[in-house]
């Protein structure tokens, strides 16, 4: 049916390419393009004879606006599929753009240097304004939202697990179970244990990042920040059982807020057992998870980047981990006038995804969802001109893909609530 071009190769990227491959009415053809081919080409000869997928490589620098384009122009795919950095969603939009092709990404910009002047500028702006001071928000690719709809071409963001699957969940919420939505709490809980002292499983810079900085949540129509790690809370979870849960910054909570009306509070909270939070203060507290250039012996380094470069890869702890997540969305509110209470959730289990497509869970919830929403723009299922996030969307047609693809649902009526 169409051409799609991936843009990255890591963990997510992996899960998401399977995906595609197992779909291959939608996705007929398929380009992988990173900064490092090879890896590219070994992605391409697993897969080979297990789908009819056409399956091409390139190499590309997703910083480089030129690069990308000429990519584009080349291969004439029908959809970008961005699941490389973060920090590069910006240069591959512009190389979109230009190119009038459609736009799909998991999670939203983030600088890679937050010391800046020309970001911190606008930072200082928004931490004024808004009242949180997240080094990530959607500002930056929401302004995409008059050209691309002038180009005649979408972009689709967030279209991870969260953001992603919990939006759709609450789109979801919204049009089966409730009239009115008073509250939403997004609950990311990781049970799996890799065996190592200290390890993250998705890229450590941005994961170390995102953990310490402050929190914040949305009530009563505006923002609430909170001290990182200050709100605490333990929760009972389907299949994983009680753990330790903590309040973070995350970027669908403000979608969400516009998106979800009447809504009067969203939080965010995800699990951490008490060794991460250990070695992550102690790092934090020697200076390892700064941002900022420092020389050392003539050679500028930056600490946090450094660290990354120390752990473990996040693709290598597929085999090791053992456990299962549980994420999903607790909601109040009403239907037909009475008080109501839905949990909706997914369980996946690290070592059943590993067999599977040989990537652990974390990368596993991302890389479905990426897929499922990059077939709904593909086939014009979920398509208008401009920017989105998923839930401004019908959410029954990505449920059922949920289910089809590998994310099982489940609804329970009346859930013990998050205080």
């Amino acid at each position: 049916m169409g051409k799609l071009l991936v843009i990255g190769c890591g963990g997510v990227a992996r899960v998401a390419i399977f995906k595609c491959c197992q779909n291959d009415k939608v996705f007929t053809e398929l380009c992988i393009a990173s900064r490092t081919k090879e890896k590219c080409d070994a992605l391409k000869a697993e897969l080979e004879g297990k789908t009819a997928t056409v399956i091409t490589t390139a190499k590309v620098d997703a910083d480089n606006k030129a690069e990308l384009v000429e990519l584009i122009k080349a291969y004439q795919p029908d959809a970008v599929l961005n699941v490389a950095l973060p920090y590069q969603d910006l240069t591959i939009m512009d190389a979109c753009l230009e190119c009038k092709v459609d736009y799909i990404d998991t999670a939203n910009y983030e600088p890679e240097n937050i010391d800046d002047p020309e970001w911190r500028a606008v930072y200082d702006k928004r931490c004024k304004e808004e009242g949180f001071t997240a080094y990530f928000d959607y500002s930056w690719q929401w302004a995409y939202k008059e050209k691309f709809a002038d180009a005649g071409i979408m972009g689709l963001l967030g279209t991870g697990f969260d953001p992603g699957v919990t939006s759709v969940f609450s789109a979801y919420a919204l049009k089966h179970y409730f009239d009115e939505i008073d509250t939403i709490d997004i609950l990311d809980c990781n049970g799996g244990d890799h065996g190592y002292p200290f390890a993250t499983n998705f890229n450590p810079e941005i994961n170390l990042r995102e953990v310490s900085a402050n929190g914040s949540y949305w009530e009563n129509g505006h923002w609430v920040e909170t001290e990182p790690m200050e709100i605490k809370r333990e929760y009972d979870f389907p299949e994983v059982g009680m753990k330790d849960m903590y309040l973070l910054h995350h970027e669908e909570i403000e979608s969400l807020a516009k998106n979800i009306p009447g809504v009067k509070r969203i939080r965010f909270f995800m699990t951490f057992g008490q060794s991460y939070l250990t070695h992550m203060k102690c790092l934090e507290n020697v200076g390892m998870l700064s941002t900022k250039p420092m020389l050392y012996e003539g050679h500028e380094v930056v600490p946090i980047q450094f660290l990354k470069a120390l752990l473990p890869d996040p693709a290598s702890l597929g085999p090791r981990t053992v456990g299962k997540t549980n994420i999903g969305c607790i909601f109040t509110g009403r239907k037909d006038g009475k008080e109501r209470t839905i949990y909706i959730y997914n369980v996946c289990d690290h070592q059943e995804c590993y067999k599977e497509v040989g990537s652990q869970a974390i990368s596993y919830t991302t890389g479905v969802p990426a897929m499922i929403g990059t077939a709904l723009v593909m086939t014009k299922a979920w398509h208008k001109p401009g920017v989105f996030n998923v839930e401004e969307f019908d959410p029954d047609p990505y449920m059922e893909m949920l289910n089809e693809y590998g994310l099982p649902w489940v609804v329970v009526e009346d859930p013990a609530v998050v205080e």
